[in-house]
């Protein structure tokens, strides 16, 4: 188990074993410590709907409970209503949930008081857990808790209901990939209040793992036929814990999530936005101040209150993958939308959706006019960290083993190694290889001038992987 970009992962017999409850004390002992919140204080508990989780929570619950704490369950909630709600009332909180990666690992999201924890942060509470013993709980042990699931959800209903004009969407058709999202009801009824037709699609009651960053090819294949067959305007959905969208067009072609952010930031006039290295390199060019930093909403946080001490007062932070992050408050047309530093799915669906009925255009023809480079990325799973280290110090090393690696790929022009490696070509195309933060598996970054371009060079990339893992005794 390790802290990723955003929060724990590890494999869930792990958590479940024992790892959740030394993880859970880790962070209890941190609040008291760190003067952050005192015993007898409130502790707000989420889930999402892998099969693992309500056990793993069930063990936060009964730890922290152990400690002191006035533990309130939240059922299973979207992360941003429960980060919403645990910093309304002052009080901190935990999501138990592997987010977008497969069914067998999970995971835990831990916020203070004041909002996700920082880098700094999740080294004190490793170092907690390095002392910590687990506790042993009976099968039919369970800690007394207060039902705060219908408050919680109410909270970021009414939030999201405020955002736009009433009515605004009515007339349009907007299918809803429900999957295993703990989201999708809440954007079910967000949509419909503002006046759209609704159209679920693929709800599951088994845990379904969606990436919004790397859509698998069987994602791409039902957004296609359900865009087809229900003549939709647009199809929404989330990643597991409701932090990332999934916007996808009248086509059923998704939306890169760096657009979506780029057309909330735009929405909300914001005077600088903060994003990582993976996001469009044509953002800068549409004329706002970027700050860059590397992946995972820790490091966006991070540079969003560096642009506000430095007197910005409109900051927005998203991430390739879309998830939002919203610094400061933002009026729009008399409407006031809070602060909510933490990734939200939210936001950048009811913009995208609205922009359809503010343009009259469709959603394919708004994302042509941005006239962003095409960037594509994908991933190779079951890859081990430790061979994405080698290959990647490999690859530093010297200029005759970068190029030799990218050789099929084109002439190497510049490279930079905030996070990962991020190469430009010669001719202006990019490729970026980065270990992923919170699974065995390597992602692959492109950009290019056109789709075809860029696809071709994303499977050059993924090639090049999986021949180096290969040429190593490796098989995947």
């Amino acid at each position: 188990m390790k802290f990723g970009t955003s929060g724990l992962r590890g494999l869930s017999i792990d958590l479940v074993a024992g790892g959740a409850s030394i993880y859970a004390s880790a962070f209890g002992r941190f609040l008291i410590e760190s003067g952050k919140a005192e015993v007898g204080d409130p502790i707000f508990v989420g889930r999402d709907f892998r099969d693992s989780s309500p056990a793993i929570a069930a063990t936060c619950v009964y730890v922290l409970s152990d400690l002191g704490f006035r533990v309130c369950d939240c059922g299973t909630i979207p992360t941003p209503a429960l980060a919403l709600y645990s910093m309304k009332n002052r009080a901190a909180s935990l999501m138990v949930t592997g987010s977008h990666i497969p069914a067998d690992r999970n995971g835990i999201k831990f916020y203070s008081p004041d909002g996700e924890i920082d880098k700094a942060d999740e080294a004190e509470i490793a170092a907690l857990a390095a002392q910590t013993g687990s506790a042993e709980m009976a099968a039919d042990q369970r800690s007394a808790v207060e039902d705060h699931s219908g408050q919680c959800f109410d909270l970021f209903y009414r939030r999201n209901i405020a955002l736009l004009p009433a009515r605004v969407l009515d007339g349009l058709k907007v299918g809803i990939y429900q999957h295993s999202t703990v989201a999708r009801d809440l954007i079910a009824e967000v949509l419909a209040h503002y006046g759209a037709e609704v159209v679920p699609l693929g709800r599951s009651a088994t845990f379904l793992p969606v990436d919004t960053e790397a859509i698998s090819s069987e994602t791409l294949s039902h957004l296609a036929y359900w865009a087809e067959s229900h003549h939709v305007d647009a199809i929404v959905s989330a990643d597991g814990d409701g932090d990332r969208p999934l916007v996808a067009d009248e086509r059923g072609v998704p939306l890169r999530g760096d657009l979506l952010g780029l057309m909330t930031a735009e929405y909300l006039r914001a005077d600088a936005i903060v994003t990582p290295v993976t996001s469009n390199s044509g953002i800068e060019a549409l004329g706002f101040p970027v700050r860059r930093t590397r992946v995972g909403s820790p490091f966006v946080i991070a540079g969003m209150k560096e642009a506000l001490a430095a007197g910005k007062e409109r900051v927005v932070g998203f991430e390739a993958n879309g998830g939002l992050l919203l610094a400061s408050a933002c009026s729009v047309d008399g409407r006031t939308i809070d602060p909510l530093p933490t990734r939200d799915c939210m936001l950048p669906i009811l913009v995208a959706v609205s922009l359809i009925a503010a343009q009259k255009k469709s959603l394919s023809a708004i994302t042509r006019s941005y006239n962003l480079p095409i960037a594509a990325s994908d991933r190779l799973e079951k890859f081990p960290t430790e061979a994405s280290l080698r290959l990647l110090d490999h690859l530093r090393a010297s200029e005759v083993n970068l190029a030799s690696f990218l050789k099929e790929a084109g002439q190497v022009s510049s490279r930079n190694d905030v996070d990962g490696l991020r190469v430009t070509l010669a001719d202006q195309r990019i490729i970026h290889f980065r270990p992923s933060g919170n699974a065995p598996e390597i992602r692959c970054y492109v950009e290019a001038a056109t789709e075809a371009a860029a696809l071709a060079l994303l499977g050059v990339g993924l090639d090049r992987l999986r021949q180096w893992v290969s040429a190593q005794g490796g098989d995947f």
